[in-house]
């Protein structure tokens, strides 16, 4: 198919690409997602592969004739990872240059020098959610486990007690804060607004991070009392570097991309006349493309310089930063597909026909069919891209607010109850050397807790915004 006819029909969307009744449009949905799960787990499919293959199985079952399935999931696909796929990779250079240049490590040293022992799981906390903010979550737990068996082994701690509040940090910030790809691309398919949804999103992260983190472990670390396995604990939290860039450099590098974002959404409440020469220059300065290419151009000077390293150095180590997220990037895309193959199929219409006269919030509804998809596929992207699809009409009539509510309560739907089919269980299995009951008890029902914790916190705000 040409590039031509996918464009003549994405822009076709609004027309639905099958005649498919309600009853017939609900098995397509759930046969694509069955074939996606299955795929996942069954058969250890890759999620792309499976993505694209659960996508013409919805688009058949929904009687779509085969090439607009195509072009729905290619216009999805294009136009998700046009709208996020730069700001993902560019948060993963951000993300290698604070781990290769030592400045995590710093900021990690410095909190815990001032850290005393009941004040550790808080330091931990804060410690995972100033290094989660720019990196991946499987980075974050590369980076911080480490320094949480280290500090749990010297410090005589329970792993539990140090280990879930770093866990909770990480796993509050890829569910909720952008520039992760889950809420990234919720913003892009719910056209909410970045910065009022990375300003709520932290409103909602303090405390969901607080419960399910330092409070939580106390119980945890009754419930699975474990040292530190021996082969895991590495002699060295940090490299073999001569220096390292300071803890305050390092901080407000890290900060940048959220100070602008967040000075973009501010004037926007602020300055009431729309078009003026103020705000155009804060609707650029403001923008995640031109915050997080700052933050990564002034990271290069600030983190790579500091630590002494060359320019050869600098540009070896944005190469390497690129090669992992190509898995990531696919995934996303792919889910984008999917979602725009919902869409374009008219499930989303279909579900704001049927819960219009339901007796249940919208964000409780997101917030629910996000928990059914990541309990189903594990993958906590993948729930977040396919729920922000079917509830994308619903978003239609919300104010700006209420719409960055929703791809909040999307996010913490993503995060229900991580067991056996998602990668980041046996992570944390392996790491902190537990067996399957043992992770379950512990970082099952702690990332259980960040979701309803973060639902409840994203349905209070929705009474007072």
């Amino acid at each position: 198919m040409t590039h031509l006819s996918v464009e003549m029909l994405a822009a076709d969307a609004t027309e639905p690409i099958t005649s498919a009744g309600h009853a017939q449009l609900g098995i397509a949905v759930l046969a694509g997602i069955a074939v996606i799960v299955l795929l996942i787990t069954k058969f250890k499919l890759h999620a792309f592969l499976s993505l694209i293959i659960g996508s013409l199985v919805l688009g058949a079952v929904a009687g779509a004739p085969l090439d607009k399935a195509i072009a729905s999931f290619s216009s999805g696909l294009g136009s998700t990872v046009a709208g996020t796929g730069i700001l993902i990779a560019l948060g993963a250079i951000l993300g290698k240059l604070l781990a290769d240049s030592g400045g995590a490590d710093q900021i990690v040293d410095t909190i815990l020098a001032k850290a005393s022992g009941r004040v550790m799981p808080w330091a931990m906390v804060l410690i995972a959610g100033i290094v989660g903010l720019p990196i991946f979550f499987e980075v974050g737990i590369v980076l911080l486990i480490p320094v949480v068996l280290l500090v749990a082994k010297r410090g005589n701690f329970s792993l539990m007690r140090i280990g879930i509040p770093a866990l909770a940090g990480l796993s509050v910030m890829h569910g909720l804060i952008p520039p992760h790809p889950g809420p990234l691309a919720a913003i892009d398919a719910l056209h909410a607004n970045l910065g009022v949804t990375l300003a709520l999103g932290v409103v909602v992260a303090i405390p969901t991070a607080i419960v399910a983190g330092p409070l939580f472990s106390r119980y945890a670390a009754r419930w699975v009392d474990i040292q530190p396995p021996e082969k895991m604990v590495p002699e060295r939290a940090s490299g073999e570097l001569d220096k390292r860039p300071g803890f305050g450099i390092t901080v407000a590098t890290v900060l940048l991309p959220v100070v602008m974002m967040l000075a973009k959404a501010l004037v926007d409440v602020v300055v009431d006349d729309k078009g003026t020469t103020i705000q155009r220059v804060f609707d650029v300065v403001g923008s995640p493309l031109i915050a997080l290419l700052t933050a990564v151009i002034v990271g290069m000077f600030t983190l790579g310089r500091s630590a002494g390293f060359t320019k050869g150095r600098i540009a070896s180590t944005v190469e390497k930063s690129l090669a992992p997220i190509a898995g990531v990037l696919l995934i996303v895309g792919a889910g984008g597909g999917f979602k725009q193959t919902l869409v374009d199929a008219g499930v989303g219409q279909m579900i704001l026909e049927l819960s219009k006269d339901w007796n249940i919030s919208t964000l409780l509804l997101a917030w629910l069919i996000a928990v059914a998809i990541r309990l189903a596929t594990g993958s906590a992207t993948v729930a977040t891209i396919s729920a922000a699809g079917l509830v994308a009409p619903l978003a239609a009539e919300m104010s700006t607010t209420h719409a960055a509510l929703l791809v909040l309560a999307v996010g913490c739907g993503s995060l229900f109850f991580s067991h056996v089919n998602d990668a980041g269980f046996w992570m944390v299995k392996e790491y902190f050397g537990m067996n399957v009951g043992q992770t379950i008890k512990t970082w099952s029902l702690m990332e259980t807790l960040i979701s309803v914790v973060g639902i409840v916190c994203v349905l209070l705000l929705s009474l007072v915004l």
